[in-house]
């Protein structure tokens, strides 16, 4: 029998423990701990993000009656308090983590460099969006509300190389998505593919003159004229390749150069789309199948609210909700340093199911996330009783 570490110990070993000191020696954060540091934090945190507990009360209780492996976990505190853990949340600056789990992103970003896309595409391409998590005003009044409504948005720039977010921003529900575009620092000749509501030809033509390309629908007022148009093979989708310039005197402004005019019927939806582009150079469907890689982000936000504890909140406080978040982006970003890094033949929610069902059991890490051999997913209950 495997005598080793814990896999609850040997996953925390992959999180790098010198920046983590940084980021909190950065912001005193262990100053006035008790006993209780905010690497014991960010542990009892991981660890609820990993098993979903439902609240603060079973985060303690669950971590209490597995005292005996709390020191084999990396803890440095005897026992964690639920009082103790939600006075952390609410008191240390949220930045430590916050910076930590950017820190996490760019080693994830560098591992996952390579990976192809869906697309025949060489440069680098993001997706920017959004999403919001409504709010209970009474519990959480720091928020700006309308009409007893309030909410918290996450906004995300995506790698689709990996799907590692690259810049993430936690507002108030009330901050409207095209202000994002101006925290944006762009990649030259990287593309970003983004909906309609971020559309501001401002903000884009500094995109352009970053030398980045951008892909977005077209919003249905847009005032324009039409400069020259290219031939279109309409069986593969596409109804028209033209080349405009905005002439509404607010857009000849903004944005003084041409721009590139595509339309597109969705066989499967059925849906025409119009996109607007910067390059000139690739293939009119290609611009269309880049606009359909945005559905990655979709798919992003829906794998962290289903696999991790993000919509609902261990504490009410701003400083304890942006924590939360923070530490579950720290999370899902070692979840896919660790497929990445062990080369595990797992998705990554068949990696977190694992860890959550068998948290404490004592095997390899490897051989857990292994396909050959021992199969956690199918084994972790296999000591319950048989009903029939």
């Amino acid at each position: 029998m495997y005598e080793g570490r814990i896999l609850f110990a040997q996953l925390m070993d992959f999180l790098p423990r010198k920046t983590l000191d940084r980021c909190v020696a950065k912001y005193n954060g262990d100053q006035d701990s008790k006993g209780f540091s905010c690497r014991d934090q960010f542990l009892s945190m991981a660890f609820a993000q990993l098993t979903l507990r439902e609240g603060l009360r079973g985060i303690q209780e669950t971590l209490r009656a597995n005292g005996h492996c709390l020191y084999h976990m990396g803890f440095r505190c005897k026992t964690v308090s639920r009082n103790t853990l939600a006075h952390a949340n609410r008191e240390r600056p949220w930045q430590i983590y916050a910076e930590f789990a950017m820190a996490l992103m760019k080693r994830a970003k560098q591992l996952y460099q390579s990976e192809s896309l869906a697309v025949d595409l060489d440069a680098s391409l993001f997706a920017l969006d959004s999403t919001t998590i409504d709010l209970c005003l009474a519990r959480f009044p720091w928020t700006p509300s309308q009409q007893s409504k309030t909410a918290v948005k996450t906004h995300v720039l995506l790698n689709l190389r990996g799907n590692i977010p690259d810049f993430i921003v936690v507002t108030d529900g009330k901050t409207h998505d095209v202000n994002i575009l101006d925290q944006v620092r762009y990649e030259p000749g990287a593309y970003y593919v983004m909906d309609r509501g971020y559309l501001d030809f401002k903000r884009f033509y500094a995109l352009h003159k970053s030398l980045a390309f951008f892909v977005i629908r077209e919003k249905s007022n847009t005032v324009f004229s039409v400069c020259g148009s290219h031939p279109v093979n309409k069986e593969t989708g596409l109804r028209c390749d033209q080349t405009i310039r905005l002439s509404s005197p607010t857009g000849k402004k903004y944005y003084p150069e041409r721009l590139r005019r595509v339309k597109y019927h969705d066989f499967e939806t059925g849906n025409i789309l119009v996109f607007y582009t910067n390059d000139f150079d690739l293939p009119a469907l290609v611009i269309a199948e880049l606009y359909k890689q945005r559905w990655q982000v979709e798919l992003f936000f829906k794998w962290v609210k289903q696999h991790l504890k993000i919509k609902v909140f261990y504490g009410h406080s701003e400083n304890a909700v942006r924590t939360q978040s923070w530490i579950a982006v720290a999370v899902y970003c070692l979840l896919a340093i660790i497929r990445k890094e062990l080369g595990a033949d797992r998705e990554m929610h068949e990696i977190q199911e694992i860890l959550s069902a068998s948290i404490f059991q004592k095997m390899p890490i490897l051989q857990a996330f292994s396909r050959i051999g021992t199969n956690l997913l199918d084994s972790a209950f296999s000591n319950q009783l048989t009903l029939f």
